[in-house]
């Protein structure tokens, strides 16, 4: 299948769309199933799959810094079952009681200069807590816009549009297979959300929203996000380090799958070796691109983690999942946050 942006049809802003009469609302049996629905119309999400409103008690929500992933638009929704709230953790993803969903889906428009016109879904990925933990299934859009699929396998999509920055792109859109989607999702032998963290979230009124809708409880007074990793006026430090707890530190972590790289980049971590800084990596080869030392102060063009950054080579590029090409903004965020740094 080739998606194609002449044959896009409109899509409106789930968190724009009225939630419809008569809207069954999610259903607890689908969500706790031992196996995964085949549609995701059955999870009674949505109210209205043709439009993509959601049901009544899905709440729509978004990232103050959004993971990167080859420029497209993102619709985030959380529900909760009725009467019951997550519990707020300080640096940790909120506690959410078991029957919470997390949905996240990604669509492309014609132009990304202008998200909104031609939008069409191309997937929608759920994180379903179940009595036994969280379970990841990916599912993908059909032509009309009118249901989406499981798809345990993935599946590889061509994708014409043109970037924010005006560049027309032809991208190799890669849906994620079950396997894959605990590369990204791992926490030791289990599989965990990644986005809601108060320091994402603590934007726009969002925790305030979600406390008025009963679905988050102990949020303490004055809490304060990360800054938007893109907003001049903020830190330089600050915005990097927060740029990578978003793309990077759900795999590197000290219970991620990348955790024998010894490489950590949580915004919170103070270790300078774990960060990257003048660390030499644990393995060498191709990935390193014959350099010797993740970041090295003062010199980008030195620092493997820049060079793998700008790669697309399956085996170089980082993150390994999720991109097909590179965004010049983040490249440039990097480049100047390790040019900045002052050699000892």
């Amino acid at each position: 299948m080739r998606w194609v942006v002449l044959l896009a049809p409109l899509f409106l802003l789930a968190a724009c769309s009225p939630a419809g009469k008569g809207a069954p609302g999610p259903d607890l049996g689908v969500i706790l199933a031992e196996d995964p629905a085949p549609s995701l119309s059955d999870y009674g999400l949505f109210a209205d799959m043709a439009s993509g409103a959601p049901a009544p008690g899905v709440l729509p929500y978004d990232l103050i810094n959004p993971l990167f992933t080859d420029h497209a638009a993102k619709h985030r929704f959380v529900f909760v079952p009725d009467g019951q709230a997550a519990a707020y953790r300080e640096t940790d993803v909120f506690d959410f009681p078991v029957g919470s969903v997390l949905v996240k889906t990604f669509a492309f428009a014609p132009d990304m200069r202008a998200p909104e016109e031609g939008q069409w879904r191309v997937e929608t990925r759920l994180l379903l807590h179940k009595a036994g933990g969280w379970a990841a299934y990916p599912y993908i859009w059909n032509a009309a816009q009118t249901e989406a699929v499981y798809s345990p396998a993935g599946q590889r999509l061509g994708i014409e549009t043109i970037s924010p920055d005006g560049e027309t792109l032809e991208l190799r859109y890669a849906v994620p297979n079950q396997n894959q989607c605990k590369t990204c999702h791992q926490a030791g032998k289990d599989i965990a959300p990644i986005g809601p963290k108060v320091r994402h979230l603590a934007h726009k009124d969002q925790l305030t929203r979600w406390e008025a809708a009963g679905i988050l409880s102990g949020v303490p007074e004055d809490v304060e996000g990360e800054p938007y990793a893109f907003d001049p006026s903020a830190p330089l430090d600050l915005r990097a380090r927060a740029w990578l707890d978003v793309n990077c530190a759900h795999c590197h972590k000290a219970d991620g799958s990348a955790s024998n790289s010894g490489l950590w980049l949580a915004s919170a971590e103070t270790g300078q070796a774990r960060i990257g800084i003048l660390k030499h990596p644990v393995a060498a080869g191709r990935g390193s691109g014959g350099l010797k030392q993740v970041i090295v102060p003062g010199d980008p063009d030195a620092s493997i983690l820049l060079y793998r950054m700008a790669s697309t080579e399956p085996g170089v590029a980082m993150p390994e999942l999720g991109r097909s090409v590179t965004d010049p903004h983040s490249l440039a965020l990097i480049r100047e946050w390790i040019a900045a740094m002052e050699t000892e």
